[in-house]
């Protein structure tokens, strides 16, 4: 059997979020960051937009959180909010302080600000259209340099170690069960502290804007270990996603609708003004809302986003990402639409977190998007996830460095224990049902919902479940596998979340629930009693 790794802080994931907490630490600990692929390769690198801070003299934290506040439709957590509009500014800093070099304004020292849907001012910070890549690539190379810091990619995690796991009294994370994929081994990592930085679970569904590894593991891990996950029926839809038969994946900033960006129908014309009297400004959740409802009522597979009416240097300069991918499929976004249809994007619900990163379980933290602070409420304003991983991540550090001296070593743990399983000689039944589950996912569980439609994809998430479930007790643990079961995990959390609220409140639209109800909450799933079928 492999070697056990032993660290004083254990990582999962390499976005934003894990990276700022493993820059943060003091050297004198032993950190582990671990990651499914390359350690730049999460949905930071991806992220086109930028990064929401007051920066600007004539913004002010009160604007910012109230932007936050009417975007989050009633659910937005104030203490959170204001915690990370606060330390926005110090965050920024603390990435250029890093390296990150953020686009300025022409002939001047100033960095340029933009504004997306949502935003009363112009605050978004950003590396042209490619920050995710700048943000990420820079404290990946800040972290390769750093001795104390162990960087393994290829390794995707099965599921975390606990005192309740292990038979032991208390309530705490010493580490975590995690696959080498490159030898297709279960390696055991033991650690002080555990911090799931792994995303969210847009992959749950038949579009996304999100790379593969958008499985939810960390959420579905959690879950499974013992903590509560909220809100997790609030799912983001990027209203512009391109449509290309050989796109994957390839969203289309908010930034372009921000710099003047017009959505139009087949026909050339405008329609978002019928919809919301800030058009195409408005939130995601309702420019998601409006496209889907003109697709639906004019047939359409797509409808058009056009910013060809500004000077064309002006897109090239600002938008070069997209220009040039948009130039790979035949597009010139400088004299034409660009093709688009919404996609599954952002995770806004996730494990109950407090305001230093801290879960249900002891010495166990979550960041960005696999986590719920209370920041995003029923719906994500633009480019304040990226601020949340920044806020939080930071905020974990300083957490544990101030515990570090008092917490011991982990106790010894099992090896994983493959005397009574099997490889497996039935792959396709994997790809069958990741294939049936995003398919229902998206048809049943969308951007416009119905009781119906839940509790058929309730029905079909129940027998997967008890499918999957069988399949991983016989059988040797793959990638595939691992991510087939978070999830089946979390799209049931997802159903059942959707299930319960009443109403139609920010990205959660139901046609049985057109209204909003007097008094909203969270919803809350707490494991001990509830549970999903899949062990």
């Amino acid at each position: 059997m492999p070697q056990p790794f032993e660290y004083d802080v254990l990582i999962i994931g390499s976005g934003a979020a894990g990276l700022t907490v493993a820059l943060n630490l003091p050297e004198h600990l032993s950190v582990c960051v671990v990651s499914k692929a390359d350690i730049s390769s999460g949905a930071t690198l991806w992220a086109q937009g930028g990064i929401a801070a007051v920066i600007d003299d004539a913004d002010s934290v009160e604007n910012h959180i109230l932007d936050t506040l009417n975007a989050g439709g009633g659910l937005c957590h104030e203490d959170a909010v204001r915690f990370t509009v606060e330390h926005s500014k110090e965050s920024i800093q603390w990435l250029i302080d890093s390296g990150v070099k953020f686009t300025r304004q022409d002939d001047s020292e100033d960095y340029h600000l933009t504004r997306e849907g949502g935003h009363s001012h112009r605050r978004i910070i950003h590396a042209a259209d490619a920050t995710g890549h700048a943000v990420s690539t820079t404290l990946a190379s800040q972290a390769q340099a750093r001795p104390n810091i162990d960087l393994k990619a290829g390794r995707v995690a099965v599921d975390l170690i606990t005192n309740r796991k292990l038979a032991l009294p208390g309530n705490r994370c010493v580490g975590a069960y995690i696959l080498n994929l490159e030898d297709n081994h279960v390696e055991l990592f033991r650690a002080r502290f555990t911090v799931i930085a792994t995303g969210g679970a847009s992959k749950a569904y038949r579009y996304t804007t999100n790379p593969d590894g958008a499985s939810g593991d960390g959420i579905a891990m959690a879950w499974r270990a013992g903590c509560r996950v909220a809100n997790m029926e609030f799912n983001q839809f990027h209203p512009t996603c391109l449509y290309h038969p050989h796109a994957k994946s390839f969203l289309i900033t908010e930034a372009v609708r921000g710099e003047g960006g017009v959505l139009k129908l087949p026909d050339g014309s405008r329609f978002m003004d019928r919809f919301d009297k800030r058009a195409e400004l408005a939130p995601r959740d309702i420019v998601a809302r409006a496209i889907d409802h003109e697709m639906k009522r004019l047939g359409a597979d797509h409808l058009y986003l056009d910013i060809s009416h500004k000077p064309a240097d002006f897109i090239k300069h600002h938008f070069p990402t997209i220009y040039e991918k948009c130039r790979e499929f035949g597009i010139d976004i400088t004299r034409e639409p660009i093709p688009v249809v919404p996609a599954a994007h952002y995770t806004c619900g996730g494990i109950v977190s407090d305001e230093r990163a801290r879960t249900d379980i002891n010495q166990l933290y979550v960041v960005g998007e696999a986590a719920f602070t209370g920041l995003h409420g029923a719906n994500r304003m633009a480019s304040n996830s990226l601020l949340e991983c920044l806020v939080y991540g930071r905020a974990a550090a300083a957490d544990i460095a101030r515990r570090e001296s008092d917490i011991p070593e982990p106790p010894i743990a099992p090896d994983w224990d493959e005397s009574q399983v099997r490889d497996s000689d039935e792959d396709v039944v994997i790809s069958h049902n990741w294939d049936e589950l995003r398919h229902f996912m998206w048809d049943y569980v969308g951007i416009v919902r119905t009781t119906k439609r839940l509790q058929r994809a309730k029905h079909r998430v129940d027998l997967l479940s008890r499918e999957i479930g069988e399949f991983y007790s016989n059988y040797r643990v793959t990638n595939d596998l691992i991510e087939l079961r978070n999830l089946v995990t979390v799209s049931d959390l997802i159903i059942c979340s959707a299930l319960q609220r009443k109403e139609s409140r920010g990205l959660h639209y139901t046609l049985d629930y057109p209204g909003l109800l007097n008094d909203p909450q969270d919803t809350v799933l707490v494991p001990t009693t509830y549970r999903t079928i899949a062990p």
